[in-house]
């Protein structure tokens, strides 16, 4: 039975990344939770000792039970009957497997029933739960709604809905409605007042994850009379007081062990979460931002098992009396496939490591004032996990897609058939490069960080870290390559056209993203030498794009918008 966590080294790797040591620190402040729970770290290598142990309990799991299962639920799906969801029988054994072994609730504090863990191995966890089944990865990976809770909701709440979380019960985010997809300003579910205060939801949800979850996060329209997102505020819902059924569960192309539900709400109690008017504001930013690193991770992990299947069968089959793999346009779409993963990885958790600083800082903030330095710092990181969030998920999901598609294309045939796979992951990778924003809608995230020169902060940093002699040609063709970028970015920008700026968008972002991508893994094999293939295979695949979007955006010009209209 192969171990999901222990038979991928790079794992390890990203998990001992040197800022890891501050980050658990502050985590654990200065490990003072020793002195109350008996289960704390008391040093960073107690720390490290206990991410690893929880970490080889998922890969255990992941590659035994959730892997096994994975077929099967693809199979069965999740069903609806008498106005609930009903998950395939392989769900139900894998959430039970995950509730006993005290894998829900891992980021939340101690005294809540949590792990306490920082962001980062949490998120390794998703991405091991992913390779394993993509669709189980969102039932349980929805356990970091509670991170909205613990952030923004009073302390009565955190004491009674939190260590449900920690114990094992689901969540769900319900913010989609029929005609409120990605413009969520445009959400209609109407949150009135009884006499008595108690807060009431009615309408409809659509495309919910998990929609027939224990607790759910509700984006509701409070203030009467409102069209836009000022009217919106974020409700807690307790399953356990009726008023929403489910409609019905969409018919999916993928992932389909996880139920996506429309809802409906009929006069269904409900508590306000922090303040009014700052549902989609504040809280659903915040909760998107949680959301998309997990989809990240998702792709992350999808990406793996398109590259391991398609490794095996090169490997296994044979053609003219050889193995493919011997093949050289096998063995470079191979290691592509390798190079592209292990790119999406390394900003993966490049990501989450800024996340953990920032969000870490703001929890200490609760507790005492920060000192300049720390305030400086927060904001910093802050701002560099603004950044990357959008990126590691756009581009991320994107190369899972890739991915799964090479995957196909090294099984020929096979591929194409159910008794593979790649077939099931193929459907599944699919809906990673349009939920919880598409791709196009990542770009408009990230786009003001190439403008504002945040991406080129970033690399210069990068750029200023000494490598082993090996590896400076990487370097000099990274920085050749930032130069093509800040020319393109200078050309754009200097037209003055929002518009045109616009259309531009998405080349300039992935211009920055294979930059940024390029030099971490430049890094990591500058740690470890298992990384220089990549780096290398990686860098000829980055120098190809961003000549090929210097030279589109050099040869473009403005007037040539006009074509590009439905």
């Amino acid at each position: 039975m192969a171990n999901f966590y222990t038979d991928n080294p790079d794992l390890k790797h990203h998990l001992t990344h040197p800022l890891m040591q501050k980050i658990v620190a502050l985590k654990e402040r200065d490990y003072t939770d020793a002195e109350k729970f008996d289960y704390a770290p008391q040093n960073f290598e107690d720390a490290m000792d206990n991410f690893d142990k929880v970490l080889e309990i998922v890969g255990e799991l992941c590659g035994g039970l959730i892997a096994e299962n994975a077929e099967g639920v693809d199979h069965q799906g999740a069903s609806c009957a008498n106005g609930h969801a009903i998950y395939a029988d392989g769900t139900v054994a894998n959430l039970e497997a995950c509730r006993q072994a005290g894998l829900m609730g891992m980021a939340m504090p101690r005294r809540f029933g949590g792990l306490n863990f920082p962001i980062t191995p949490y998120i390794m966890a998703a991405d091991i739960v992913s390779r394993a089944d993509t669709g189980f990865e969102n039932l349980w990976g929805l356990q970091d709604c509670a991170e909205t809770i613990y952030e923004f909701a009073d302390e009565d709440q955190k004491q009674r809905y939190i260590p449900r979380v920690c114990a094992g019960e689901t969540m769900s985010m319900d913010l989609t409605e029929p005609d409120a997809g990605s413009d969520l300003q445009s959400v209609m579910l109407k949150a009135s007042q009884d006499e008595d205060g108690t807060w009431r939801l009615n309408g409809v949800k659509r495309f919910i994850t998990n929609g027939d979850s224990d607790i759910h996060l509700v984006l509701a329209r409070s203030e009467e009379g409102t069209k836009d997102g000022r009217g919106l505020s974020m409700f807690i819902y307790d399953k356990r007081n009726g008023g929403v059924t489910v409609r019905r569960i969409e018919n999916k192309m993928g992932i389909k062990g996880s139920p996506t539900c429309e809802l409906v709400y009929k006069n269904a109690k409900a508590e306000l979460v922090g303040n009014r008017r700052l549902g989609l504001i504040k809280y659903v930013m915040a909760l998107m931002n949680g959301a998309r690193l997990g989809i990240a991770a998702q792709s992350v992990g999808v990406s793996e098992l398109a590259w391991r299947e398609a490794l095996a069968y090169a490997k296994d089959r044979r053609q003219f009396g050889k193995a493919i793999i011997e093949f050289p346009a096998v063995a470079e779409m191979l290691s592509v496939m390798k190079a592209k993963l292990d790119a999406s990885r390394s900003l993966l958790y490049e990501c989450s490591r800024f996340v953990d600083m920032y969000k870490i800082y703001e929890d200490i903030a609760k507790e005492r004032s920060l000192t300049p330095e720390e305030k400086a710092e927060m904001k910093h990181y802050s701002k560099l996990a603004d950044a990357l969030t959008p990126m590691a998920k756009g581009m991320g999901s994107e190369y899972c897609n890739q991915n799964a598609y090479d995957c196909i294309q090294i099984h020929g045939g096979s591929g194409f058939m159910k008794d593979y796979a790649c077939e099931r992951l193929y459907r599944d990778a699919r809906i990673t490069s349009i939920y919880e924003g598409t791709t196009q809608l990542q770009v408009v995230a990230a786009i003001r960080h190439v403008t504002t020169g945040t991406y080129k902060s970033l690399i210069d940093s990068y750029a200023a870290v000494d490598v082993r002699p090996e590896l400076q040609g990487l370097k000099d063709n990274l920085a050749a390559m930032t130069q093509q970028m800040v020319k393109a970015v200078e050309a754009v920008t200097a037209v003055g056209d929002t518009h045109y700026t616009d259309f531009m968008a998405r080349r300039m972002v992935e211009m920055c993203g294979c930059i940024v991508m390029g030099y971490l893994l430049v890094l990591d094999a500058n740690r470890s030498e298992s990384f220089t293939a990549s780096a290398t295979v990686y860098n000829k695949l980055a120098q190809a794009e961003v000549a090929k979007h210097a030279d589109f955006i050099a040869n473009f010009k403005p007037e040539q918008l006009a074509f590009y209209k439905a």
